[in-house]
């Protein structure tokens, strides 16, 4: 199978805030007042968690058809714990992301324990944003010059 490509484009509105672009959506990012933003949407960390809840639900529904089982309903609960302190520029010896991610998969389906263990198994696999995760993904960050529009 070929890859995929996807891709974003945004601009920011204001120091904390920034509108991106993906397909045909429009994603607003932005930062809680207590962290210095203007609180009109989720931030960063807060999107990454909800990515990662998107693709264990897909990616749940998808195996259990494969298992040949129902799965009537899927709730994900996740948290993480970070130290804002490397964000702001202060001494720590914390990494700037997330210290632990915990995930509760709560399936309401109609097969065994021993069915869901092996479907939970194959989930973690197979997760593209679980991948991410927890392996290493090279990432090239460039410098543009911005475009200049003639007057």
């Amino acid at each position: 199978m070929a890859d995929l490509n996807f891709s974003v484009t945004g601009q920011n509105e204001n120091p904390t805030k920034f509108v991106a672009k993906t397909r045909q959506f429009t994603l607003t990012i932005d930062e809680p007042e207590g962290l210095g933003g203007t609180d009109h949407a989720a931030n960063p960390v807060e999107f990454l968690l909800a990515a990662y809840a998107g693709c264990l639900n897909v990616m749940g529904h998808i195996i259990a058809k494969e298992l040949k089982f129902k799965l009537n309903s899927l709730r994900i609960e996740l948290d993480g714990d970070l130290n804002p302190a490397k964000v702001f520029g202060q001494p720590t010896n914390d990494r700037a992301g997330y210290k632990e991610i915990r995930v509760n998969i709560i399936p309401d389906a109609d097969t065994d324990q021993q069915t869901l263990a092996k479907w939970l198994e194959i989930i973690e696999n197979r997760c593209p944003v679980n991948d991410n995760l927890i392996n290493p993904t090279p990432v090239k960050i460039n410098l543009k010059k911005p475009v200049e529009i003639a007057a």
